[in-house]
């Protein structure tokens, strides 16, 4: 069947002058980046909002790709973890604006690239080994508490990988031994940006990501409950999501 937002997918040669610029702009931060390193973490984090501002700019003008958000009244007061929809590199870019200083469970590959790596250490995200086992979960568990004792929010992905639209990929344990550790609420994130930046691919579609924050679960449940509310609350907000935007296409 033929997705009807293949009717708005920019020409190429704009996806490849995203990217080129994106680059541009990614590589022309990261030096400030460095200095905000050697400043405080509080710094490191307006360097990325600035370059995430950035990012999305050149998608609004060089592929006309705009977003909203909905459910923001879904956030409680304090530490939150958000356990987020991962389809397309663009709520990697997008989602600090969104929530404010958060920490991200990260690759931890993404640890070793030079000066990005120093900027994610400093700034306190959780690197994790996937190939790792008990004792990574244990330090990913040490970690993230220490980060909600400073009133931080702890942002994951619960798939671990971009999946594509109209697929799904198992979601990770780690979440729901997050959600048990940590002992705050959990909000689930829908969103439908695969239909209009696909992972691996230079055609981007002009048109709106909507980024909807759900209803928070609360802490204290099972974690097999938990893990079953966590997956259905995500997955079918985001089939209506990515319905949506196919039907105002």
């Amino acid at each position: 069947m033929t997705d009807p937002t293949e009717d708005r997918t920019t020409p190429q040669w704009r996806g490849i002058a995203f990217n080129v610029m994106f680059y541009a702009w990614t590589v022309l931060l990261l030096p400030i980046g460095a200095v905000a390193c050697a400043i405080s973490p509080p710094a490191v984090w307006a360097v990325s909002r600035v370059w995430s501002r950035g990012a999305l700019l050149l998608l609004a003008v060089l592929v006309g790709l705009r977003h909203r958000t909905r459910g923001r009244e879904h956030i409680p007061d304090g530490p939150v973890m958000f356990a987020v929809k991962h389809q397309s590199a663009w709520e990697t870019v997008a989602i600090n604006l969104f929530v404010r200083n958060p920490v991200f469970v990260v690759k931890q590959e993404l640890t070793r690239i030079p000066l990005f790596g120093l900027m994610l250490r400093r700034s306190g995200m959780i690197p994790v080994d996937r190939a790792g086992g008990a004792s990574t979960l244990r330090t990913m568990l040490l970690a993230a508490r220490a980060r909600v004792a400073e009133g931080r929010s702890v942002v994951i992905f619960p798939e671990g990988t971009r999946t594509p639209v109209g697929e799904r990929h198992p979601y990770h344990p780690g979440v729901a031994a997050l959600y048990t550790a940590l002992d705050i609420p959990v909000v689930p994130v829908a969103l439908n940006s695969g239909l209009f930046w696909p992972r691996r691919s230079l055609r981007l579609a002009a048109g709106t990501i909507t980024f909807e924050f759900l209803p928070p679960i609360e802490p204290g449940l099972k974690r097999r409950d938990f893990a079953r509310r966590l997956e259905t609350a995500i997955e079918e907000a985001t089939e209506a999501l990515v319905a949506d935007a196919r039907n105002l296409s």
